[in-house]
């Protein structure tokens, strides 16, 4: 009560001008309005010229020839400020003063002078004497540069230590590993992020040439052992892997022994834009799962698959799931006329329809609400739009839910792709190619059988068109490969959800392994064989090595920042109904064929006659519109002799 009362009475708190208010206050400033940054720069030049003059007098000379100065004084500030316009000076925030901005200083104050000098040869070329002093303005040049530079260099000073002090946070010590101009831009930019995520306590230096010297006024660390063994050195808690002429396996080498002694990782890619401090921090993140598969980049045939896609109508059944929502967006790549993106859950179709109308690009994109069960839907859709090319990703593909109703995979998995395939026939596409799974080897459950089954009608389907020599009949070709990380219901995002929860993280069995790759690279190889196929081939990917999935939730937890089986416990539940041990990309009784890409081989299946088979899935399918469980499953096991059932009440009809 009584400071108000002071200060209603014109006194002034005695905490005003306290350091705590001064930060405050600078905080919440932000960045120096240009306005100030105008009137400071009058000021510096106002300044120049007055010292110039003394500099002048003092030597017996005169600055101005005339008696009335002012207004050319006034000419002088006005052409440099005027200059300051030209050459954009203030585009730039004064706290984030970068070389760039000294160069654009620079050249104003040279075209300032350069101007002067000029009306001073054509006054004293037309009227025998010069206006300015011509020595006099190439030191009010040298002056003004100085003082416009350095009041910039101070406040950037100021900001950075105002901004970047935190007494009452506790930065994790970090070491960003590099010391190239990729690694500096990094570090400049964290230390300008606001708020403020890391304490850059050095720099790494692979190649130990420069243990001597400092950047940033931070030291540069020789690696002469593990790196955990330096950070241990020095009281790092994290690294910024920042250098990019390191090799991936290198850079899987570090994460690999940091994660081991349990201290934070964190990545950037190559920088390109020098000026945005902000984005180059943002880019700063933690490493994901993926970062960790050992895994080159793939190369595509991008003629081939132009040549397949450009200018054609494609339809991508499942087009809102995590397979088709990429293979749309890849597809989009290669400048199809239309895309058609059919799928029954209403919601996700939704939301990737508002994705797509953000993205600025020529191809007439359409959602199409349907179910490929409904066959009748479907033959309105292929009739309207006409569609060249077929992408069928729609799918149900957990493995305990179809364990649990195998008349639903049957109804989705073999009937819808039935549909579909018939359809493409009948409607004469072009070329139809059908996402399947290495769950279908082999089968030891519902669901791999069920996509097993429907591999088989495609392919009888090709044998058929083959047999009646019908050269413009569709191409069907099918796509196998493993578990694709990040996809819905795979275990990386479960993992993810888990340990944010506190854990403990579910694993069926301390030996499963599984093969991986990222739904990119999932998408980018369904593509490139589809347009290498000629029809009736079943293409299996290269999984690279299999994970141990103990060892993928170890790796997991360790990412986050936690302990294994200390802050996040890792509980084994038992195989779940129908799941294997390990995973399979070819039957026993199958081969494989290279082709001209190493990713890519064609596994060579017993192919069956199109009646036979087709009399077979139809006696299926009226069976599951019963949903009898055990008949269904029997009848499969009929179609797919390798179909075993394992973990499952379903054993007992293999008996």
């Amino acid at each position: 009560m009584s400071k108000t009362k002071n200060s209603g009475a014109g006194f002034v708190d005695p905490d005003f001008f306290s350091r705590e208010n001064l930060i405050l206050n600078i905080r919440n400033l932000s960045y120096l309005p240009r306005w100030i940054v105008v009137g400071i720069d009058l000021i510096v030049l106002i300044a120049s010229f007055l010292f110039t003059k003394l500099i002048i007098n003092g030597v017996g000379l005169h600055y101005i020839s005339f008696e009335n100065k002012i207004p050319y004084v006034c000419f002088l500030i006005g052409m440099n400020v005027f200059s300051f316009w030209v050459f954009r000076t203030y585009a730039g925030i004064i706290r984030h003063s970068s070389y760039t901005d000294a160069i654009k200083l620079l050249f104003s104050q040279i075209s300032v002078l350069v101007f002067f000098v000029t009306l001073n040869f054509v006054f004293q070329l037309f009227y025998g004497y010069k206006i300015y002093l011509n020595t006099a303005l190439f030191i009010n040049m040298v002056l003004s540069f100085c003082g416009l530079f350095m009041y910039r260099v101070v406040i950037k000073q100021v900001f950075e230590h105002f901004f970047s002090e935190r007494n009452d946070v506790k930065l994790p010590r970090t070491i960003i590993y590099g010391t190239d101009a990729n690694a500096l831009s990094v570090a400049k930019a964290l230390k300008l992020e606001v708020p403020t995520r890391f304490k850059i306590v050095g720099f790494v230096d692979k190649n130990s040439q420069n243990s001597s010297k400092r950047m940033m006024d931070l030291p540069i660390l020789i690696q002469k052992k593990k790196l955990p063994t330096l950070m241990r050195s020095i009281g790092a808690e994290g690294v910024i892997i920042a250098d990019k002429s390191l090799s991936k396996e290198e850079r899987l080498v570090i994460v690999e022994q940091c994660l081991e002694f349990n201290y934070k990782v964190y990545i950037v890619p190559l920088i390109t834009d020098w000026e945005n401090q902000k984005e180059i921090s943002q880019k700063v993140k933690s490493i994901q799962i993926e970062d960790l598969l050992d895994r080159k980049p793939i190369v595509l045939d991008g003629k081939a698959i132009s040549k397949q896609l450009k200018d054609k109508t494609v339809l991508i059944t499942g087009a809102a799931g995590s397979i088709g929502s990429e293979i749309v967006r890849q597809v989009i790549l290669f400048k199809p006329k239309k895309i058609v993106a059919v799928d029954q859950a209403e919601t996700p179709l939704h939301n990737l329809c508002l994705e797509l109308n953000n993205l600025d690009t020529p191809v007439d994109i359409v959602t199409v609400v349907a179910d490929i069960r409904n066959k009748d839907a479907m033959s309105i859709v292929f009739s309207h739009y006409q569609p060249e090319v077929v992408y069928h990703a729609a799918a149900y593909k957990h493995v305990p839910l179809m364990e649990a109703n195998p008349s639903q995979a049957i109804l989705t998995n073999v009937e819808g792709t039935k549909n579909i395939a018939d359809l493409a026939c009948l409607f004469k596409v072009k070329s139809f190619v059908m996402v399947s799974t290495d769950k279908a080897v082999n089968p030891s459950n519902v669901m791999g059988a069920s996509k097993r089954i429907a591999e088989k009608y495609v392919q009888s389907l090709q044998l058929k068109s083959n047999a009646d020599r019908n050269a413009k009949s569709t191409k069907f070709i099918t796509t196998r490969f493993g578990n694709v990380l990040g996809s819905n219901g795979s275990v990386v995002p479960l993992f993810t959800k888990q340990i944010a929860a506190g854990g403990p993280i579910t694993i069926t069995h301390p030996e499963i392994i599984r093969y991986f790759m990222t739904i990119p690279e999932a998408c980018q190889l369904v593509l490139e064989a589809g347009a290498m196929g000629k029809g009736g081939e079943i293409y299996i990917f290269d999984m690279g090595k299999p994970v141990k999935i103990i060892d993928l939730a170890r790796k997991m937890i360790k990412l986050a920042g936690f302990i294994p089986d200390e802050d996040i416990k890792i509980k084994i539940v038992g195989l779940r109904p129908g799941e294997k041990l390990y995973e399979e990309l070819l039957n026993d009784t199958s081969k494989t064929i290279p082709t001209h890409h190493h990713k890519i081989m064609i596994a060579e299946e017993i192919q069956e006659e199109f009646e036979i088979l087709h009399d077979e899935i139809e006696e299926l399918i009226t069976i599951s519109n019963f949903h009898k469980k055990d008949a269904i499953v029997a009848k499969m096991k009929k179609i797919v002799p390798e179909f075993k059932s394992m973990n499952s009440t379903y054993e007992v009809l293999d008996k």
